[in-house]
C-alpha cells in the first residue's frame, strides 16, 4: 500500500475536508478575539484541541483491535453517509435551493451575538465557550475524517499530515489577513470533499464485504469518476426544476 495511488487520494481528502472545517472554526475564534479579547478566544480553542487530542489518544488504539474487513465495512458505510450529507448540501447549494455558506455573514452574526453579551459579567466565559464549541465541533469532524480515510488502509499517518497541512495553511493565512477567509471557495471544496468521501465509502464498503475491485486501488478513481458524473447529472436535472441563484456553485 505504499504506492501513490492510495496515498494521494487519502492526503487530498483529509486536506480538503480539514481545510473547510478549520476555516469555519477559525471564523468563530476570530470573531471572539476581535470582539471580546484574544485571551478567551485562544483559551477556548486550546482547551478544545487538548480534549480532541485526549480523545484520539484514548480511542485511537482501539481501532487496532478491530478486524480489518470489519473496520473497512463500518468505516465505508459511515463515509458513504457522511459524504452523501456533504454532497447533498453541495448539490442543493449549486442550484440555489439552499443558501451558500458565507464566512463574512457567519463572522458578522457571531460578532453581533458577542457584542450583545458585552455587559454580561460572564462575557469572557461565554466568549471562551463559543471558541471552545466551534473548535471542538469542527475538530470532531476532522478527527473522524482523518480516521475514516486513513484507518481502513493503514494510511492514518498520511491523512493526519493532510489535516495538519490544512490547519497550518489556514492559520498562516488567517493570522496574516486577520479577516474571515471569505474568498476561499468553500462551497466548491465541500462539493469535491463530498465526492471524495462518498467514493472512499463505496470502495471500502465493497472491500469490507469481500468485493474484488478490478484494478485494486485504481478502482477508487473509477468510482470517483462515476460519482462525479452522477452528481453533475443531478445538478443539471435540478436546474430544470429550481432557479439557480446568482451566487450558485456554477456561477
Amino acid at each position: 500500500m505504499q504506492t501513490l495511488t492510495p496515498i494521494l487520494p487519502t492526503v487530498t481528502a483529509a486536506f480538503l475536508a480539514s481545510f473547510v472545517e478549520v476555516v469555519e472554526a477559525f471564523t468563530i475564534v476570530l470573531a471572539v478575539g476581535v470582539t471580546r479579547s484574544w485571551r478567551p478566544a485562544l483559551t477556548g480553542a486550546a482547551l478544545a484541541l487538548a480534549l480532541l487530542a485526549a480523545l484520539v489518544l484514548a480511542f485511537g488504539p482501539l481501532l487496532a483491535l478491530v478486524p480489518i474487513t470489519t473496520l473497512q465495512f463500518i468505516v465505508g458505510v459511515l463515509l458513504v453517509l457522511f459524504g452523501m450529507r456533504w454532497l447533498r448540501k453541495a448539490i442543493l447549494r449549486s442550484v440555489g435551493v439552499i443558501a451558500l455558506h458565507d464566512e463574512e455573514a457567519a463572522f458578522s452574526k457571531e460578532t453581533a451575538a458577542l457584542s450583545q453579551q458585552a455587559n454580561d459579567r460572564r462575557a469572557d466565559y461565554l466568549a471562551g465557550l463559543a471558541s471552545f464549541k466551534a473548535v471542538l465541533l469542527e475538530g470532531v469532524e476532522v478527527v473522524f475524517i482523518v480516521i475514516a480515510v486513513g484507518a481502513a488502509h493503514g494510511q492514518t499517518l498520511y491523512a493526519s499530515l493532510g489535516a495538519l497541512a490544512a490547519f497550518v495553511l489556514v492559520m498562516l493565512i488567517g493570522l496574516a489577513v486577520h479577516r474571515p477567509l471569505a474568498r476561499v471557495p468553500e462551497n466548491a471544496l465541500k462539493f469535491v470533499v463530498g465526492l471524495m468521501l462518498t467514493s472512499f465509502g463505496i470502495f471500502w464498503t465493497g472491500e469490507g464485504i469481500g468485493a474484488d475491485w478490478p484494478g485494486a486501488d485504481l478502482a477508487l478513481l473509477a468510482i470517483f469518476a462515476i460519482v462525479t458524473l452522477a452528481s453533475f447529472a443531478m445538478v443539471r436535472w435540478l436546474r430544470g426544476t429550481y432557479p439557480v441563484s446568482a451566487g450558485g456553485f456554477a456561477r
